[in-house]
């Protein structure tokens, strides 16, 4: 993928996170949402997107490595169904593109 592309994708993964969650991201739904970004970016744009999220939330107390370590617990156990469609249904209703589970 082309530099202008990555960032123009990063840039839309932002624009309906903000959209998506106007307040800022709840603790509760970190998790979720953490596997539905893993579904669709790269780890390190997960940790960037991450950083950005967690910095307009006034938490800069956590580290990419924090971020990966996160990201890898995902990978190993999925947060359950209801979590899942609660964060999906909420980024769906901003244009999230949501893509099938890999598998």
């Amino acid at each position: 993928m082309a530099e202008n592309d990555t960032r123009n994708a990063f840039a839309n993964v932002l624009g309906w996170l903000h959209q998506g969650y106007p307040q800022g991201v709840p603790q509760t739904d970190y998790f979720a949402l953490l596997a539905l970004l893993a579904r669709t970016l790269t780890e390190d744009e997960v940790v960037k997107v991450a950083q950005t999220v967690l910095k307009s939330n006034d938490s800069d107390s956590v580290t990419p490595e924090e971020i990966r370590a996160a990201i890898h617990l995902v990978t190993d156990k999925e947060p359950n169904p209801e979590e899942m469609h609660q964060v999906a249904a909420r980024l769906a209703s901003v244009g999230w593109p949501l893509a099938a589970p890999a598998g």
